[in-house]
C-alpha cells in the first residue's frame, strides 16, 4: 500500500519529537530518580540493619542486584515503598475466598501447633497470622532504629497510625512494608486471568507470570476501609500484590519506553492533590492497552504516539466512571478512597492533554 508523502513526513516528525522527549524529559526524570533511589536505599539499609540487630526475624532483604534494588517500588520521584520479605510461612495455609477484595489470610495448617511457628506471638486465637500485629511490632522497631541510625539527623518516623513510613531529609517519604513471597502459586481471586478469548499475552508468557506468583503485604487495605460489615479478621488480612507478575508483562516492543513516557507525563501534568492518578494506575491501563492491541507490531516505536493517546483516553473514561479495576483482581477498584473532586480535576487535565496530543502536531515539544 502506498502511503502519501505528507503522512510519511508527519510520522517522521512525530518520531523525532518522541525521541527528543525521551532524550530530555524522560532521561532527566530517570537520572533524578536513580540518584534519589541510591540515597534513599543507603539510609533504609542502615535502618533495617538496626531493626535486624534488635529482632533477627526481620532480616533486611533490600539488596542491590545488577543495579536494581530488590523489593523497591517507585511510587513517585519523592515517594517510595520498600517491601521487606520475611522468612518461614510454610506452616500456614493461604486462604483467598473472595470475601475481602484484594486480600487473603494466612491460617495455621491443621495439626500445626502455634508454639512451633517462628511468628508465634502474632497468631490470633483463631489461628490466623495477623498482618496488623506484625506491622505494629515492626513499627516499634523502625521507630527505635530511627533514633539509633547513623542518619538519625535526617530521618524521622512519620506519625501514620497504620503504616510504617519514614521521611528522609524532609523531602522523601518511604513506606516499609513487611511481606511474604508466594512463588509458584496463583491467587484464586485472579483465576479468571488470562481469558480464553484473549490473544495477549502468549500462553508461554502467561504461564511464566503465574509461576512468578505474588506477594502478601502487611498494609492497610483501602478496599476494606469504611466497609459496613467490618470484622476483626480484616485487620489480620494480607494484601495480594502482583507487582512482579505485572513487570513480566511489560516486556517486548516499546512497552517500557511507553511506560517511562507516561510516568514523565504524569509527573509533569497529572501530579495532583489527593494523588488521583498514580504511576500504578497508568501501568494498569497500559496492561489493558496491551490486550486491546495484542500484536507486537502495534508496540513498535512508530506506534508510541497512538499507544500513549489510547492509554490517556482510557484514563479519562475511568476517571469519569470513577472506577479503575485492578488488572488481575477486577473486584479491586484502584480509585477507592479518592475524592470525586480529585477525579473530576484529573479528568479535566487529562482531556487537556489528549486535545493537545490529537490536535497539535508539535504536542511532545510542549509536554
Amino acid at each position: 500500500m502506498l502511503v502519501p508523502t505528507d503522512m510519511v513526513g508527519a510520522q517522521s516528525k512525530l518520531m523525532n519529537q518522541i525521541d527528543k522527549f525521551n532524550t530530555v524529559q524522560v532521561s532527566d526524570r530517570n537520572i533524578g530518580v536513580r540518584k534519589t533511589i541510591h540515597d534513599v536505599c543507603t539510609v533504609v539499609q542502615d535502618m533495617l540493619k538496626e531493626v535486624e540487630a534488635q529482632e533477627p526475624r526481620f532480616i533486611s532483604s533490600l539488596t542491590e542486584v545488577n543495579g536494581r534494588f530488590d523489593g523497591l517500588r517507585v511510587v513517585s520521584p519523592t515517594e517510595f515503598e520498600v517491601v521487606l520479605y520475611l522468612n518461614q510461612m510454610g506452616e500456614f495455609n493461604f486462604v483467598d475466598d473472595g470475601s475481602m477484595p484484594g486480600c487473603a489470610v494466612l491460617k495455621l495448617s491443621d495439626g500445626r501447633k502455634r508454639s512451633m511457628s517462628l511468628w508465634v506471638e502474632f497468631i490470633t486465637a483463631s489461628g490466623y497470622l495477623s498482618a496488623r500485629k506484625i506491622r505494629c511490632r515492626f513499627q516499634t522497631l523502625v521507630a527505635q532504629a530511627c533514633d539509633k541510625s547513623a542518619y538519625r539527623d535526617s530521618v524521622k518516623m512519620m506519625n501514620d497510625a497504620s503504616e510504617v513510613k519514614i521521611r528522609i531529609r524532609e523531602k522523601y517519604v518511604v513506606q516499609i512494608t513487611p511481606a511474604f513471597k508466594c512463588n509458584g502459586v496463583w491467587p484464586r481471586s485472579a483465576a479468571q486471568w488470562p481469558s480464553m478469548t484473549m490473544s495477549w499475552p502468549h500462553p508461554n508468557l502467561a504461564a511464566q507470570v503465574k509461576m512468578e506468583g505474588f506477594d502478601l503485604l502487611s498494609k492497610e487495605s483501602i478496599a476494606l476501609q469504611n466497609k459496613q460489615s467490618s470484622t476483626s479478621m480484616e485487620g489480620d488480612a494480607w494484601i495480594i500484590s502482583l507487582h512482579e507478575a505485572e513487570n513480566i508483562l511489560m516486556v517486548g516492543g516499546a512497552r517500557k519506553k511507553v511506560l517511562s513516557m507516561l510516568k514523565t507525563i504524569r509527573d509533569r501534568h497529572l501530579d495532583l492533590q489527593g494523588n488521583p492518578v498514580t504511576v500504578y494506575i497508568l501501568q494498569t491501563l497500559m496492561l489493558y492497552e496491551c490486550e486491546k492491541h495484542p500484536r507486537e507490531e502495534e508496540w513498535e516505536e512508530s506506534h508510541i504516539g497512538d499507544r500513549i493517546s489510547g492509554i490517556i483516553m482510557q484514563l479519562i473514561s475511568c476517571l469519569q466512571c470513577r472506577r479503575c479495576p485492578h488488572y488481575f483482581l477486577p473486584n479491586v477498584d484502584l480509585f477507592r478512597g479518592k475524592t470525586p473532586a480529585s477525579l473530576d480535576n484529573a479528568a479535566k487535565l487529562a482531556w487537556r492533554l489528549i486535545r493537545e496530543l490529537l490536535t497539535n502536531s508539535k504536542a511532545f515539544e510542549n509536554l
